[in-house]
Order: structure tokens, then sequence, then C-alpha cells
């Protein structure tokens, strides 16, 4: 068993919701073999409140949590991500930078829960859906022999997640 630590850039416009959960899920779900991160294209002044409370009542970490922009992983001293994923078929649609070290990419799209307009109920019962989808595609990533994969039938294995139920219109899309 490898022990390798595989840094994963959750991608979203305006990191504050989808990629914000699943920065989170990651954290722990990973169990030490992951490192993961968050960041937006143009992020939004501050996380969802919304994202928050459900993380919290659901037992996951949110210390440090805060919306940025992803220029932060352009930087010279930035971590070298393994994997980029996108959370958003905004970001997905977006032209993103070009990562250092060639990262394997999928998109991993689930509707945005931040746009559900209606009761506070309503509200948190999408942001629950939303995590329950990511936290899905999260455990089968880490499930994942990585290092018995060879690059295209991981890519094919990231791909196949994003197509998980709860999956957006951009994620159903034929890579």
């Amino acid at each position: 068993m490898s022990n390798k630590v595989f840094n994963v850039l959750f991608l979203c416009t305006g990191n504050s919701a989808r990629s914000i959960l699943a920065e989170s899920i990651l954290s722990k779900e990973g169990h030490g073999r992951f490192r993961a991160f968050s960041a937006g294209s143009m992020p939004k002044p501050e996380v969802n409140p919304l994202a928050i409370d459900t993380l919290r009542s659901l037992g996951y970490p949110t210390q440090g949590l805060h919306s940025k922009s992803w220029d932060e992983f352009e930087k010279a001293d930035a971590p070298v991500m393994d994997f980029v994923f996108t959370v958003c078929d905004n970001a997905a649609g977006e032209v993103c930078p070009i990562w250092p070290g060639h990262p394997q990419t999928a998109h991993w799209g689930i509707e945005d829960p931040a746009a559900v307009q209606g009761t506070l109920i309503e509200q948190k019962q999408a942001f629950a859906a939303a995590f329950r989808h990511l936290k899905n595609r999260i455990s089968v990533f880490v499930a994942l022999p990585m290092e018995r994969l060879d690059k295209n039938t991981l890519s094919a294995q990231l791909h196949e997640i994003g197509r998980q139920d709860g999956a957006s219109a951009g994620s159903l899309k034929t890579p």
C-alpha cells in the first residue's frame, strides 16, 4: 500500500457551497490519504451559512473553510494537485488554469443547493441532498485502489463517479 498523500482540488464558480461541502467531506472521509482543497473562479465573499450548518449538523469539519479564488493554486508555493474535480456545470465550462503536475480531472456536477428558492426547510433539504451526493462520490473515490490503476482506467473511473445519482446535466455528457 502506498503512503502517498493525494492533493485534491474541488472547483465551483462561487466556492461557497458544493466545493466547500466536498472539501470538508474528503478531509474527514479521506482518512489522511488525501488533502482536500476548494476554490472558485469567481468566489463569493463568504461561505454559504447553510453549507456550514449542514456540515456541522453531520459532524464534518468546518474550521478554516473559506471562499477563495483558484488563482491561489497557481502560485509557486501552492500544493501540486493530483486530482481536480469541478462540482458545478458553470465551472466545468470555464477555461481552467493549467495546473502544475497535470492532475487527473473529472466533472462531478450536482445541482446548486444555494440556488434553491423556497422555505428554509426546502433550502436545508437541498443542502442535505448535495451533501449526500458528494459524500457518495467521495466514498467511491477514496475506495479506488489508486496504486493499482493505470492512468486511463483511473480517468474512466473518475468520470463514471461523476455520473452517479444526483448528477447534473453537465455530468451526464460523455467526456
